[in-house]
């Protein structure tokens, strides 16, 4: 598995100047997507929906809306 590209704006082109806070969105060779941000696992774990699961080997990542936003262009329809 290896990173394919970038998904949207470059933290620096999102203003991150400081390389502090750096989100970001990746494609990856297997189609998947691999999102760097703030773990947020412990703070909601608990207010998922009922018919929401979260395997133990998984956590719940926070992105920002400006990163998300900034990427929907780049992600593929299929």
């Amino acid at each position: 598995m290896k990173i394919v590209r970038r998904i949207g704006a470059s933290p620096r082109e999102r203003g991150s100047v400081t390389g502090e806070t750096c989100p970001d969105i990746f494609e990856l060779s297997d189609g998947n997507f691999a999102v760097i941000g703030t773990e947020a696992t412990a703070v909601l774990d608990a207010e998922l929906p009922p018919d929401a699961v979260r395997a133990d080997y998984e956590r719940i990542v926070v992105v920002t809306r400006e990163t998300l936003v900034r990427a929907k262009a780049d992600i593929p329809d299929t």
